[in-house]
Parts: C-alpha cells; sequence; structure tokens
C-alpha cells in the first residue's frame, strides 16, 4: 500500500530486533531500532539505528546527522557491537521465559487480559509466527483488576523487576504505559489503543521466571 502510493515504508523493529524479525524480507524500506534497548541488551547506553539502502542513507540521513551531531561516540558504538554478539541467544531466551510468564498470567483470578503474540489467544497469533521466527518476543501486556489502584498495587509491590519505561535489558523491566509512555495521549486516544488504566507492560529479562511470578505476585492477590 505505502508503495503504491509512492511512500516509503519504515518499521519500528526494536521489539522484535533482527533476531526474531527481518522487515525488509516482508517489503520494508526502513528499519528503525532503539539500540539502547535489545542491540545492547544490558541498558548501558542511549544508541540508535536506521537501517536502508546506502543510496538512501547517504542522500538523506547522513547530512542531517553530520548537521545536527545525531551520532554515537565510538566508545558507545563498541558497546552495541558488543551487545549484537549475544543478541541471539539472549532473545531466545527472554522471549521463552516471556511466554511462559504470559501462560502463566492467563490462569491468574487478578488478571483481565493478557496480551502476547506468542499465546494462541492473540488475535495475531499465526501472524506474528509466520513473521517472528516463531517467536512471541519478551514483552508481555496484562490489564490487572482494579483499573489504575490495582495496576499501581501490582507494580508497587514488586522487588525484582525495575520499575522503569525502558525495555530490552537483561533485567526484567516493569511500567504503567497509561501514564509513562503513552501519557501525553489523551485518555480517548489510550483507550481507542487498547491501553487501559489497568494495563501492565512486563518487557522478561534473564531473571529466574520463578522469581519474577513471585514478584508480581506480591501485589496479585491483593487485588483478585
Amino acid at each position: 500500500m505505502a508503495h503504491a502510493g509512492g511512500a516509503l515504508l519504515a518499521v519500528d523493529n526494536c521489539f522484535c530486533s533482527p533476531a526474531l524479525q527481518r522487515p525488509v524480507a516482508f517489503g520494508a524500506d526502513l528499519v528503525i531500532h532503539s539500540g539502547t534497548k535489545y542491540l545492547d541488551g544490558q541498558g548501558r547506553v542511549i544508541a540508535g539505528a536506521v537501517c536502508g539502502p546506502e543510496e538512501l542513507i547517504a542522500a538523506k540521513f547522513v547530512p542531517v546527522m553530520r548537521s545536527a551531531g545525531m551520532s554515537l561516540s565510538p566508545f558507545n558504538a563498541w558497546v552495541v557491537l558488543k551487545g549484537l554478539e549475544t543478541l541471539s541467544v539472549r532473545m531466545q531466551a527472554q522471549s521463552a521465559r516471556a511466554l511462559v510468564l504470559a501462560q502463566w498470567l492467563e490462569a491468574q483470578p487478578a488478571i483481565e487480559r493478557v496480551y502476547y503474540p506468542g499465546l494462541p489467544s492473540h488475535p495475531q497469533h499465526a501472524l506474528a509466527m509466520a513473521q517472528q521466527s516463531g517467536s512471541g518476543g519478551a514483552v508481555v501486556s496484562f490489564i490487572v483488576k482494579g483499573e489504575r489502584a490495582g495496576a499501581f498495587q501490582v507494580i508497587d509491590g514488586t522487588r525484582i523487576c525495575s520499575i522503569t519505561a525502558n525495555l530490552g535489558d537483561t533485567k526484567t523491566t516493569i511500567t504503567h504505559p497509561a501514564s509513562t509512555s503513552h501519557g501525553r495521549l489523551s485518555e480517548a486516544q489510550r483507550q481507542a489503543a487498547g491501553i487501559t488504566q489497568g494495563m501492565i507492560r512486563v518487557a522478561v529479562g534473564l531473571d529466574d521466571i520463578e522469581d519474577i511470578k513471585n514478584d508480581l505476585l506480591q501485589g496479585l492477590p491483593k487485588v483478585a
């Protein structure tokens, strides 16, 4: 559709990373990554990447980078390159933990709904499995009973998960999207996107999955 209209198709691939999904194979012209997330994988640098045909990058992006200063320092670039060495094994391990967590969350009485493309209950499960190397990725979202109060009761009850809007770290992170990543949207816009006040997002790291379950249980029974 983009090409038919004379437009380029750009895909933000930071949630999947190249280890799980390669948008160029499905027709994308540009692929954008937050290197701060899975590419580095350990929360060490702020970085980003725009990937595409050399002639497009050289003609359109390099002049902007030179004049605006949006270039990585050599050290930060080296850190991201070192992170890439373990990208595949990290994504496999974190995605496997996320699937276990999502399945467990579906069975919890305090949870209204779980959003994870690795679950058959997800409306785009088949598409995700076809495009994402058979993996659902490492990010799980779920809605807690009790709306905003219930969500914050769970988040505030955690002791292992790191409370932050960042993701892609080897440490499991947890956040309340309605007041962080999507806090600038109106309530109507959030509702239209399915981001309710009771939603929690967990980016599963390399922590022991039983530790993560027990950490979430600190607050879950109180809102059941």
